[in-house]
């Protein structure tokens, strides 16, 4: 299907592993024209080679130079951004009791201001031209107990920032939503390091815990996100939609 993204400007954030590279990879195969940011350099080498033409720039997203720098480095080669994808986060800590407060706001660090940062940043170019999408990727735990709880807490601050934000620009024809995956298997994940460490436990965990019987790939979360950037998404606005297999709990 022709999802019309062809010569759109994607950035993707935390793009040259895992997720985020499933993500750039599929917008690359719509003819876009794709930029990724992340601190792994040889990672975004390796992207680099896999898809030739796109702008790989290392940055560190926790910092708010490095992001004025990367906005300004695909503006620079391409003129705007159509189309934002915050995907960069991270995981720390480990119950509420026993985990120091600065680990709480490093997960806000890396999972959600840059999200608001940069989605500040593209606005004033989407609002020119009176199109563009804004995509967030957070998780199922962003709803429901799950997971570690500074990423749970900075998630579900995603979630509701996508859909605050979303009412706030869609009457200039800007379009926030997000994803909220499920348990993803991919071999630079948690998910592949548990299921080497502890196979059996792994395999009845999918059992109790995942209806579809199997982890969710990249691929299937990258594919939402390529539709909710097109115009086959045009009236899907401020939804977080779960990519899952069944996962999750909520009812919403």
């Amino acid at each position: 299907m022709d999802l019309g993204l062809k010569d759109k400007v994607v950035l993707i954030t935390g793009g040259s592993k895992g997720i985020g590279r499933a993500i750039a990879r599929a917008f690359y195969e719509e003819e876009a024209k794709v930029a990724i940011a992340a601190r792994g350099e040889t990672e975004l080498q390796e992207a680099a080679a896999e898809m030739d033409g796109i702008l790989a720039l290392p940055a560190d997203l926790t910092d708010r130079e490095a992001r004025k720098s990367i906005i300004n480095q695909v503006v620079n080669n391409w003129g705007t951004v159509d189309v934002l994808v915050n995907n960069v986060g991270g995981s720390n800590g480990g119950t509420v009791l026993d985990t120091d407060l600065e680990l709480f706001q490093a997960a806000m660090d890396i999972n959600f201001y840059p999200a608001v940062d940069l989605s500040k940043a593209v606005i004033p170019l989407m609002k020119e031209k009176g199109a563009g999408s804004i995509i967030n990727i957070s998780s199922i735990y962003g709803r429901e107990s799950g997971g570690k709880p500074t990423y749970n807490a900075a998630k579900a601050a995603l979630i509701s920032f996508t859909k605050a934000l979303a009412n706030e620009v869609i009457p200039y024809g800007i379009r926030v939503n997000g994803i909220a995956p499920g348990s993803i298997l991919h071999p630079t994940g948690n998910w592949q390091k548990r299921l080497q460490e502890n196979p059996e436990k792994i395999k009845q965990f999918v059992k109790n815990e995942i209806p579809a019987g199997r982890f969710g790939t990249v691929e299937e979360v990258a594919n939402v996100a390529v539709f909710l950037a097109s115009e086959k998404a045009s009236w899907v606005v401020g939804a977080t939609l779960n990519v899952d297999g069944g996962q999750s709990r909520s009812n919403f």
